[in-house]
């Protein structure tokens, strides 16, 4: 069966995020994606959005509105000693600064995505397939996905999705359109593993030596509206 097996959204940038039930995607693609970034306030760094790249340390952390299609106000930041505070506490930028072991302010904005309000879309062929390959399960968090799918492709079908490529899920389409959008090029972020504990480099190197360092494909909704989990998907 052809379905949405899940939703991902990540409130802040390179923090860890949260699986949702229903998602609603718009022209900011998922809303409250990536609403939220931390911006490095190192002398040589000012002004620059924090990531994962810089420092490991943001997966310790994770952000939440709760499960709900459009969020109802910032998020909640949660550490990994499990203490909780809203993104408008004034305590926290020095709390962050105190567990990243580096200056950060905070910023809101829509779109912090590298390739603007786009979707990274994954499918369970390919991620089977790649736990096959490298003799390991792989963690679909990893990829930092919106829309895991169960589809009617086979395995690294959409490392050759071009311009024009749709899949529908829901009320929702998406297209191959725009800039930066297509397969996805994966940066190192995946060779960690989900709280930033452990780097897994080998897996990086797969993705290269077999896979062009592609794993998902990168969209944008031409057609806005729900999602909710078990929805039927088509692609093509």
């Amino acid at each position: 069966m052809s379905e949405v097996l899940k939703l991902n959204r990540w409130p802040v940038k390179s923090l860890r995020g949260e699986q949702l039930s229903t998602a609603l995607f718009d022209e900011r693609g998922v809303a409250g994606d990536r609403a939220y970034a931390l911006v490095d306030e190192r002398p040589n760094r000012a002004g620059n959005i924090l990531t994962v790249r810089q420092n490991q340390t943001l997966l310790s952390w994770s952000a939440s509105y709760g499960d709900l299609p459009e969020p109802a106000g910032p998020p909640i930041l949660t550490g990994s000693d499990d203490q909780r505070f809203s993104w408008e506490d004034p305590k926290l930028a020095d709390v962050l600064e105190e567990s990243l072991g580096i200056p950060v302010s905070l910023r809101a904005a829509d779109g912090q995505q590298d390739r603007g309000p786009t979707v990274l879309v994954t499918f369970e062929s390919s991620l089977r397939e790649l736990s096959e390959e490298v003799g390991a399960e792989v963690d679909l968090r990893r990829f930092r996905t919106n829309l895991h799918v169960e589809a009617d492709l086979p395995a690294f079908a959409e490392q050759d999705w071009e311009a024009g490529a749709t899949i529908t899920a829901g009320e929702v389409e998406l297209a191959v359109t725009g800039e930066h959008a297509g397969p996805c090029i994966r940066c190192a972020v995946p060779s960690w593993d989900a709280e930033g504990r452990e780097r897994w480099r080998e897996l990086q190197t797969h993705l290269i030596q077999r896979h062009e360092n592609k794993f998902g494909v990168i969209m944008r909704v031409t057609r806005p509206g729900a999602v909710n989990v078990g929805d039927a998907v088509r692609a093509g």
